[in-house]
C-alpha cells in the first residue's frame, strides 16, 4: 500500500480551524476545551471576542497548563483597542471525568483528540459527565480514525504513545449513537485530513462528531459574575480582558481617540496655515474679538470654519471630531460626547462646550527645544574649558621644548 503524502496545513491545524469555523457560524458565548495543555486552541479562540465571554481550558496536566498561560494574556493591542464585550480566560487544572459544578450550562465543549488517551473503562464516564451532568448546548469530539493508519508513513501500532485505543468510524459512530440516544442529543459526523484518489473510502485521518442538545429545557445560563466558584478543579490561571463594559477603560478609550483626532486635526491646520494666515486662501482666520462674530463656536458655522486660532491657541469644534468612525462608534451622538467630556478635568472645553481648546505650540516641543539649548549651552561650557585646557597644555610643552 503506498503511503498518503503529508497534510498541508498540518493536520493539528486543521482540527483547530474546524473549531474556529463552528464558532464563527454558531457564536458561542461560553466554551470550555478539555485537553488543552499546550493552549493553541485557545490562542486561537481568543481573538473571537465578538461573541465568547468566557474561555476555560482544562487540562489534568498543570505544570503544562503553567508554562503556556502567559500566552493567553492580552496584548497591547488589546489595550489601545478593548474590545466592546466582556472577555474572561481561565485555567484549570482537573479531568473531564469529575462532576465539576462551574462546568455546567457552556454552550460549546470541545475535546480535541481527548478521548483516545481516556482507558477504556473509563469512556463511560466521561459520557455521562459530559453529556449527562454538563449538558452542555454543542460538543465538538475529534478522534483518530483507525482505518487511516496503514497511509501514514512510518507508523507502526498507534499514532501516540498514550493513546489507550484508537477507534474504526464504525466504532467511533456507534459509541457516538449510544451516547445521543442516552442523553437526548444529535451528531454530524466529518472530519480532516482527506485521503485522495483510490484512498478516499477510508475516510479522514481525523474523524469528527459535532453533537447537539435536541431540547432547551436545561437552561444554565448566567452571567459571568453570577456563576459559582469551582469546587473540584484547581485553578491555575485567569485574566479579565479590557472591554468598553469597564466604565473606566471606555472613558479613557473615549478620551485617547478624542485626543488623537484633535491633535490630528491641530496638526493639519498648523500645516495648511502659512506665516501670514491672511494670505492663505485655504485657511480662514479669525482674530479673537471676530470668532463669535463669525460664528466660529457652535452652530452651521462649525461645518464652514471647523478648526480656528483665538490667541495662542487652536480651537477645534467638537462636531469635527465626533466626525471621526471611532469617536463616533463610542458615542452615539454628537451630544453623548459633550457630556462625557465635560466633567473630565483633562480636556479644555470653550464655555459652552461644544470647542476643543489646544494650544498652538505643543508644550512637549517647547520643552524639548529648551531642553536642547540648556544642552548646547552645556556643551559649549565644556568646549571652552576644553580648549583653554588644551592651549595650557600646549604652552606648558612648548616651554618645556624652548627650555
Amino acid at each position: 500500500m503506498t503511503n498518503v503524502t503529508p497534510f498541508s496545513p498540518p493536520l493539528y491545524m486543521q482540527r483547530y480551524q474546524f473549531v474556529v469555523d463552528y464558532v464563527q457560524t454558531y457564536r458561542p458565548r461560553k466554551v470550555i476545551d478539555f485537553g488543552c495543555a499546550d493552549c493553541r486552541l485557545l490562542k486561537k479562540l481568543k481573538f473571537h471576542r465578538d461573541c465568547i465571554e468566557l474561555l476555560v481550558g482544562v487540562d489534568i496536566n498543570a505544570a503544562a497548563l503553567l508554562k503556556k498561560r502567559r500566552t493567553l494574556a492580552p496584548l497591547m493591542s488589546d489595550y489601545l483597542q478593548p474590545g466592546e464585550g466582556p472577555l474572561t480566560i481561565e485555567l484549570y487544572q482537573g479531568s473531564v471525568t469529575e462532576r465539576e459544578p462551574y462546568t455546567r450550562g457552556f454552550d460549546l465543549v470541545t475535546c480535541v483528540e481527548l478521548i483516545e488517551h481516556l482507558e477504556l473503562v473509563d469512556v463511560e464516564s466521561f459520557s455521562e459527565v459530559l453529556f449527562g451532568y454538563m449538558a452542555p448546548a454543542a460538543v465538538i469530539i475529534s478522534t483518530p480514525n483507525a482505518e487511516f493508519n496503514p497511509l501514514l508513513p512510518g507508523l507502526r501500532g498507534f499514532r501516540n504513545y498514550d493513546h489507550k485505543f484508537e477507534w474504526t468510524r464504525a466504532e467511533f459512530q456507534a459509541w457516538a449513537q449510544r451516547v445521543c440516544d442516552e442523553y437526548g442529543y444529535s451528531v454530524q459526523f466529518t472530519g480532516v485530513g482527506e485521503a485522495h484518489g483510490c484512498w478516499r473510502d477510508v475516510g479522514f485521518c481525523t474523524q469528527i462528531g459535532v453533537f447537539q442538545r435536541n431540547y432547551d429545557e436545561l437552561n444554565w445560563s448566567t452571567s459571568n459574575a453570577d456563576r459559582l466558584e469551582p469546587s473540584v478543579y484547581r485553578l491555575l490561571y485567569r485574566v479579565v480582558y479590557p472591554s468598553l463594559c469597564d466604565n473606566n477603560i471606555y472613558h479613557k478609550t473615549l478620551l485617547n481617540e478624542v485626543v488623537y483626532e484633535a491633535q490630528h486635526l491641530r496638526q493639519e491646520w498648523l500645516r495648511s496655515k502659512n506665516t501670514d494666515p491672511y494670505n492663505n486662501p485655504h485657511v480662514h482666520y479669525y482674530p479673537l474679538a471676530d470668532a463669535v462674530q463669525h460664528g466660529a463656536v457652535g452652530g452651521a458655522a462649525e461645518q464652514q470654519q471647523p478648526v480656528y486660532q483665538q490667541g495662542g491657541d487652536i480651537c477645534v469644534p467638537l462636531s469635527c471630531v465626533w466626525s471621526s468612525p471611532r469617536v463616533k462608534a463610542l458615542c452615539g451622538s454628537l451630544q453623548c460626547l459633550r457630556e462625557k467630556l465635560q466633567d473630565d478635568l483633562v480636556m479644555r472645553l470653550s464655555v459652552d462646550g461644544m470647542v476643543l481648546i489646544l494650544p498652538a505650540a505643543d508644550e512637549d516641543e517647547e520643552l524639548e527645544e529648551k531642553k536642547e539649548e540648556e544642552e548646547e549651552e552645556e556643551e559649549e561650557v565644556k568646549t571652552g574649558v576644553a580648549d583653554s585646557a588644551k592651549e595650557d597644555w600646549d604652552e606648558e610643552l612648548a616651554s618645556y621644548g624652548n627650555a
